[in-house]
């Protein structure tokens, strides 16, 4: 078995020792390198080495949030997060990354964190789950701009004149023919003028969720959740969709998670 890969990214240099030292305890045969605490060194280091197995990546450095480090290097690495924020706020990492680790670190912590990443790359392999860069990037600026104002309503062009569309009267968006509809809770459809992508930036995630790249759904449109074929579960939502709203089984953490919120 090849050794083991670790980087650690950390803006605190006693932190960063720390961890090394509880790594190294926890296990001996790894190889592990702490990278300088900040955006600009460690995407050098990125850019000039292999990349590890798996990144201990501190969210704040020193120069900045590390959205910037994952957007420059867009790194092939498993990710658990180390990070000063409150549970609550970071359990979304979970859906994406491996863990999260809150400060100061706990030893048992990393241990369950360690296991975790071990049980993962056994059965899987990292290829198969090295974090999805993009929605890493959406949910680190979520919580970076907590304060963040998510999008109430729309302005709707139709029979020469315009009108607001509410977001809490909308039960799902789906995309057709590179054209977004939004369709009301009573079933009505109007077209938007924003792709599924912007959306998705742009509503509460708290409310809505990306079920696969044709929809995009209120929470307060489901009403059943059932199994389907190869791990997959179909969503049913009213007014009724007209067709399958499916969701892959990598999407289903995601989304249990969302509805548990």
């Amino acid at each position: 078995m090849n050794k083991i890969k670790a980087a650690i990214i950390e803006d605190e240099i006693p932190a960063g020792r720390l961890l090394h030292k509880m790594l190294s305890g926890l296990r001996p045969d790894w190889e592990i390198v702490v990278l300088p605490g900040s955006v600009e060194g460690s995407v050098k280091w990125f850019q000039e080495h292999p990349h590890p197995d798996i990144i201990f990546l501190d969210i704040q450095l020193t120069d900045g949030i590390s959205f910037t480090f994952i957007e420059q290097t867009q790194p092939e690495s498993m990710i658990i997060f180390t990070t000063a924020y409150d549970e609550y706020a970071i359990r979304a990492f979970t859906v994406n990354s491996i863990d999260y680790l809150l400060k100061p670190i706990n030893r048992e912590r990393l241990a369950e964190a360690i296991e975790k990443f071990e049980r993962l790359t056994a059965r899987y392999g990292n290829a198969n789950l090295s974090s999805s860069s993009n929605e890493l990037l959406n949910l680190l600026k979520n919580i970076s701009n907590p304060e963040k104002k998510y999008r109430t309503r729309f302005l709707i062009s139709g029979d020469e004149k315009l009108y607001t569309l509410q977001v809490e009267d909308i039960a799902y968006f789906y995309s057709e023919n590179k054209i977004t509809f939004a369709v009301t809770k009573e079933g009505k459809e109007h077209i938007i003028d924003l792709s599924l992508d912007k959306l998705s930036e742009q509503l509460n995630p708290d409310i809505f969720f990306r079920t696969n790249r044709q929809t995009l759904i209120s929470v307060h449109a489901i009403q059943k959740i059932e199994n389907y074929f190869l791990g997959k579960i179909i969503v049913q939502v009213k007014p009724p969709f007209k067709d399958k709203i499916t969701v892959s089984r990598e999407k289903i953490a995601a989304m249990k998670l969302w509805l548990n919120y």
